[in-house]
């Protein structure tokens, strides 16, 4: 990341999880580096105790409704209490609509700076929102999470990222499963011995994204993390490439929130 430390590429989500504690500990015990949550997702006590004394890198997400510099520091301090340990703190939506988003990374900056937090990001920000919160502080984020998959590969965000060193963290990285049946990914599927979503995690990875897919099992975890060894030539890729959709979003638009 942009503030020199490393973050693993491949983690395990955790969204629609409310027990969390033991899918984390399976994970952490397979071998998975890091874990993803959120405020919102009502978890974070869970994952605590799941990564337990384990130094899986963790990241959570501030909600939207401790938005602003004094309510994020709140924020911040409750999730602390309830995770242990956090690696990477973001900001889970900018809500512009609010006008709030610059005063609050003014807050994460304040947090990184007293050493509280080794690493800020923000999550489904676009490239103006970016832009307003580095030219606001002189600190860019380290990271930038966002939905991202084969139908709606955001590469007008990600070549922004690019520019500016910015990590891309892949949410939503199998589009809820919409492509499993296409014959593309069937095929590039069928050519390595994989699975469709093991197919799909490798493209991320050979395009440099950080991804979370969420398992729920001990076998999807396995699957999962075994994408991470699959070798994808210039003819998948492009494949996978050939399924962008600029109408492909699972997803809210953040701009309309």
């Amino acid at each position: 990341m942009n503030d020199g430390r490393a973050i693993p590429a491949l983690g395990c989500g955790t969204y629609l999880m409310p027990d969390a504690a033991p899918i984390v500990r399976e994970a952490v015990a397979m071998g998975y580096e890091l874990v993803d949550t959120a405020t919102i997702y009502g978890n974070e006590r869970g994952v605590g105790e799941g990564v337990g004394d384990s130094p899986t890198f963790i990241t959570t997400k501030l909600w939207r409704d401790s938005l602003g510099h004094d309510a994020a520091l709140r924020g911040f301090e409750a999730s602390l209490a309830r995770l242990g340990r956090i690696d990477l703190y973001l900001i889970h939506w900018p809500m512009p609509s609010l006008g709030l988003f610059v005063e609050t990374w003014k807050a994460l900056v304040r947090l990184r700076d007293e050493g509280r937090v080794p690493s800020i990001g923000v999550s489904n920000f676009g490239a103006d929102e970016i832009k307003a919160i580095t030219d606001a502080t002189g600190v860019p984020p380290a990271l930038n999470q966002i939905e991202l998959h084969p139908r709606f590969q955001q590469r007008t965000l990600r070549a922004f990222h690019a520019e500016q060193d910015i990590v891309t963290q892949s949410w939503s990285p199998l589009g809820h499963g919409m492509v499993f049946d296409d014959s593309r990914i069937g095929a590039v599927a069928a050519k390595h011995g994989a699975t469709p979503a093991q197919a799909i995690l490798a493209w991320h990875l050979h395009h440099g994204l950080g991804v979370i897919p969420k398992a729920s099992s001990r076998a999807r975890l396995a699957e999962n993390l075994a994408s991470a060894s699959l070798v994808l030539d210039a003819e998948d890729m492009a494949a996978i490439d050939a399924l962008d959709d600029a109408d492909g979003r699972v997803g809210p638009d953040p701009a309309e929130m």
